[in-house]
């Protein structure tokens, strides 16, 4: 008998379930498949997803609710940029596996999308072929293969070096415009407000880093947090390999003695051989999807999942 399903947003009072529904079918899918689980700390570490979401898309939860009992049977967050829809981290509760719940809540936000004239991007695993083939038929097609690259960091850091007639440091509010123009050329999306949310930092967690030549112009960026139920680099853009090689070590050393994740574009050998030059290994592989017509990606793009950007 199939479950009757109902949709809506999620409020305040649905952050604790819609939190131990990420935490609990996100490890059952990799346990099942004979992986670790993701998250590893307490159940309430992934309340980070409903923060940050709501932090800077209020309201962009939606929830596929059992009618019969009330309780969540999937969540999805999603984000309206001036340039896109991005479609953020999906769950549907083991006991509603094969029940349609991701495909309702897919079909909303692609929905939305539609309605809005944007494309939906999101990037997915490309070993849970059942997520994959639930994207592509809804009309999601890839564009870019990323490596999930893990390290241990020393405690003693990184060395982090600029290329020749460039420099590293700290990002800005006073940097935004030029992050943004640099995305919109390599990657053509925009999302201002996700940059500044970053350099505010407000709760500690976040961090981001610019690499820019002698006439002080910005030719790369990234992004990065650490905290229970999430510790990744991302997002970042930049010129060429070797922004993105001194960029992604000065965000390692930021985070010293601790497990970093980040996602190598697999089509650009030189950092991917960098990153295992520092010992990292490769845990996972992900892709790039789109409607519509895929991007013309111009430089170097490392997409993240907090929160979900391609």
């Amino acid at each position: 008998m199939n479950t009757a399903i109902e949709l809506r947003h999620a409020t305040r009072a649905d952050w604790d379930d819609v939190a131990a529904l990420i935490y609990q079918s996100t490890n059952h899918w990799y346990l099942a498949n004979g992986k670790s689980a993701i998250f590893t700390g307490e159940p309430s570490s992934t309340l980070l997803f409903c923060q940050v979401y709501e932090d800077l898309d209020p309201g962009r939860c939606l929830l596929a609710i059992d009618q019969a009992t009330g309780s969540i049977a999937g969540s999805c967050f999603y984000r309206q940029r001036e340039t896109h829809v991005s479609l953020g981290i999906m769950n549907a509760h083991p006991d509603h596996a094969g029940k349609g719940v991701a495909r309702r809540l897919l079909t909303f936000i692609r929905n939305f999308a539609d309605e809005n004239h944007l494309p939906l991007r999101l990037v997915s695993s490309a070993m849970n072929l059942d997520s994959f083939s639930l994207y592509n038929r809804a009309g999601l097609a890839p564009y870019a293969f990323y490596q999930d690259m893990i390290l241990e960091v020393p405690a003693k850091g990184i060395s982090s070096e600029a290329p020749v007639g460039k420099s590293l440091r700290d990002a800005t509010l006073a940097d935004v415009d030029a992050i943004v123009t640099l995305e919109q050329e390599v990657l053509g999306i925009s999302r201002a407000k996700d940059f500044e949310y970053f350099i505010r930092n407000e709760s500690g967690d976040w961090h981001m880093s610019v690499i820019e030549n002698n006439e002080g112009q910005i030719t790369g960026f990234l992004a990065s947090i650490q905290h229970p139920g999430s510790s990744l680099l991302g997002p970042g853009c930049m010129r060429e390999d070797e922004d993105a090689i001194a960029l992604i070590q000065r965000e390692l050393d930021a985070r010293r003695g601790k497990t970093m994740v980040w996602l190598a574009p697999s089509n650009r050998p030189a950092i991917t051989q960098a990153m295992y030059d520092l010992r990292a290994k490769n845990c996972e592989l992900h892709v790039a999807q789109t409607t519509g017509t895929p991007p013309q990606i111009n430089g170097v793009v490392m997409p993240t999942f907090m929160p979900e950007t391609a």
